[in-house]
């Protein structure tokens, strides 16, 4: 699924509309993740009443907001506007994480083709693989709102990383989807080792302070009289 967009341009709808155009930046946001690629109009009916309902779904799903670990989903907007401004109005009304391809970029047309797109709004749900989970999640998405995430993520078999505090750590290069769990588990059998090494060390310390005071004592005061002695000389 990265696959398809490793040559395009991806712009985010946030204030600055900063663009990932290298093939880290592609990779790190969508890799591993279900794509909802939504196809709309801003002119179209249907679409002005699906918005505000997609942009629920979407950012209960996404926003630390409303969920302590955002969900493995992306959202990029197809555009079939006439205008740019007509495309503009539509972004207005997604969330800032949605993803869109530039006005003028005629992939746009390509995706349309590829995906048999004769009505607007639809929303193409694909696997990390790429193949197609729902060719039109309209109407589930409307009726079932985040419940149908969860058949989305069991049907693609995908990994939840809960051990992930945000997507901040997106990039981290982990070999399986377990080695949070191992480094967990690891990190608390050193601590053990740690303790078990020191215990006996300060008990036995402690002991031999409880059993020989007088001579502790005596043995700090002889130490004393040996700096006197050379600071005298």
């Amino acid at each position: 699924m990265v696959d398809m967009f490793l040559e395009r341009v991806l712009v985010e709808n946030n204030w600055d509309q900063d663009e990932l155009n290298t093939e880290r930046e592609i990779i790190g946001i969508l890799e591993n993740r279900i794509l909802m690629l939504f196809f709309a109009a801003a002119d179209n009916t249907k679409c002005q009443e699906f918005l505000p309902i997609l942009n629920d779904f979407f950012k209960r799903l996404k926003d630390p907001a409303y969920i302590e670990y955002p969900k493995l989903l992306a959202l990029i907007y197809v555009s079939t506007d006439q205008t740019e401004e007509q495309q503009q109005k539509v972004l207005k009304e997604l969330h800032k994480r949605t993803l869109f391809l530039p006005f003028e970029d005629p992939y746009k047309q390509e995706l349309q083709a590829i995906f048999k797109i004769t009505e607007v709004p639809t929303v193409v749900v694909l696997r990390p693989d790429g193949s197609v989970l729902s060719p039109n999640a309209v109407k589930e998405i409307s009726q079932y709102g985040c419940d149908c995430f969860n058949n989305w993520q069991e049907s693609a078999g995908l990994v939840e990383r809960s051990f992930m505090l945000n997507e901040e750590f997106d990039n981290l290069n982990l070999r399986t989807a377990t080695d949070p769990v191992k480094r967990l588990k690891y990190k608390m059998e050193d601590d053990k080792r740690k303790k078990r090494w020191w215990k006996p060390w300060t008990k036995g310390r402690a002991q031999e302070e409880e059993e020989e005071p007088g001579r502790c004592r005596e043995s700090r005061r002889k130490d004393g009289e040996i700096k006197g002695r050379w600071r005298l000389l």
